[in-house]
C-alpha cells in the first residue's frame, strides 16, 4: 500500500478503537435548494467563476448547527474536552490515491461563493497531489458526500480527533407525506457519526435535526450559518 493508503487505515482503525462511536439517521426534503440552484446556477458561475453546489448549503447548515450544539465542534484530549469556538470545515475528496480531508478555514465567516470558491480549489489541489499538511490538518467537523458516487446510506467513520462526521447521500426522488398528501420530492438521507464519550444521543439527534431544518428553509442560513 502507499503511505497515504497507510496512513488513511491507520487512522480509521484508531478511530474504530478509540471512540464510542454511534451514528443516528435523518432524512431531508431537497426541494427548496434545488430550486434555488436552478434559478441561481447560471448567474452564480458567471460572477464567481464556481458552480454552485449542495456542499456550500450543508457546510453553512452544519456551522449552524455547531453553534447550536457545541460538543460536536470538540476534540478529547486525556480527561479534558476541549469545545472549539472556531469553525475549520473538513470536506472529504476522492482522489486516485485514496480520501483525504483538506480543511475549509472558519467556515462561519465565508459567504456561499467563498466556500465554493475553497472547495474547487482545494479538490484540485487534492487530485493534483499537491495539498500541504496546513491544508489538512486542524479540522473541528467533517463532511463527506458518498452520494456522488450513489451510495443510498452509510455510517460514516470518525476523522479522529473531531467527534462527529455528517454524511451526505444519493437525492432520490420518494413518495412522502406533505400536508396530509402525498407527494413524491427529492430527498436525501443524512447520517451523523459521533463520538459518545462527550455527545448524547439526544444531541446528535437534535443536531441532525437541525441541520435538515436549515437545508429545508435555506433562507435561514443567511441568519444562523
Amino acid at each position: 500500500m502507499s503511505r497515504r493508503r497507510l496512513t488513511i487505515a491507520r487512522r480509521l482503525v484508531e478511530a474504530q478503537h478509540t471512540a464510542a462511536m454511534l451514528t443516528t439517521f435523518n432524512e431531508i426534503d431537497m426541494s427548496a435548494v434545488i430550486e434555488i440552484r436552478k434559478r441561481r446556477r447560471d448567474a452564480f458561475k458567471e460572477k464567481y467563476g464556481v458552480s454552485l453546489g449542495f456542499m456550500s448549503f450543508f457546510t453553512k447548515a452544519v456551522v449552524g448547527a455547531l453553534k447550536q450544539f457545541p460538543r460536536l465542534n470538540a476534540e478529547i484530549d486525556g480527561e479534558d474536552m476541549i469545545i472549539k469556538h472556531y469553525y475549520d470545515i473538513g470536506i472529504a475528496v476522492a482522489t486516485e490515491n485514496g480520501l483525504v480531508v483538506p480543511v475549509v478555514r472558519n467556515a462561519d465567516r465565508l459567504t456561499f461563493a467563498e466556500i465554493e470558491q475553497e472547495i474547487d480549489r482545494l479538490a484540485k489541489k487534492a487530485r493534483a497531489n499537491e495539498l500541504t499538511l496546513a491544508d489538512l490538518a486542524g479540522g473541528t467537523f467533517t463532511i463527506t458526500n458518498g452520494g456522488v458516487f450513489g451510495s443510498l446510506f452509510s455510517t460514516p467513520i470518525l476523522n479522529a480527533p473531531q467527534v462527529g462526521i455528517l454524511g451526505m447521500h444519493k437525492i432520490q426522488e420518494r413518495p412522502v407525506a406533505v400536508n396530509g398528501q402525498v407527494e413524491i420530492r427529492p430527498m436525501m438521507y443524512v447520517a451523523l457519526s459521533y463520538d459518545h464519550r462527550i455527545v448524547d444521543g439526544a444531541e446528535a439527534v437534535s443536531f441532525l435535526a437541525k441541520v435538515k431544518e436549515l437545508i429545508e428553509n435555506p433562507e435561514t442560513l443567511l441568519l444562523e450559518g
